[in-house]
């Protein structure tokens, strides 16, 4: 099986080396061996990688994570991801309603096209004060 060098990992992934090792500490990584005191870890390490990277996307702490990506298979592990998962799920929905409202703001503006920020109708109409 190859192996990846921590810098390699890094660069495929996206994740500074310093959070991989502070992933692998957390055990969100399997233990990387070590080569001439260098860590590597076996290329299926790119796909545990990106797993913990979507989570954290999906609003997942590293805690939860931890969880999530335990070895643990049992009925009860699978149960907490459920509970996890259901209780995430409308958390993503308020994000998603969020990001919409955005867009259709930064829509309604380039249709509006007047570009005159400090006189826009449609961003008068905002709770913020001033």
């Amino acid at each position: 099986m190859r192996h990846l060098p921590i810098g390699e990992l890094a660069a495929r992934t996206g994740v500074r080396a310093s959070a991989l090792r502070y992933w692998e500490e957390r055990g969100l990584l399997p233990g990387a061996r070590r080569e001439g005191g260098r860590r590597e870890w076996p290329a299926t390490a790119v796909r545990r990688v990106a797993l913990v990277k979507m989570a954290q996307r999906a609003g997942f702490t590293l805690a939860e994570i931890t969880q999530l990506l335990a070895d643990d298979t049992s009925p009860s592990a699978t149960r907490q991801w459920r509970d996890m998962a259901t209780r995430k799920l409308p958390e993503l929905d308020r994000h998603i309603a969020q990001a919409q409202a955005l867009r259709q703001a930064v829509a309604d503006c380039l249709e509006c096209g007047c570009m005159k920020f400090d006189q826009c109708v449609l961003l008068g109409t905002t709770d913020a004060a001033p």
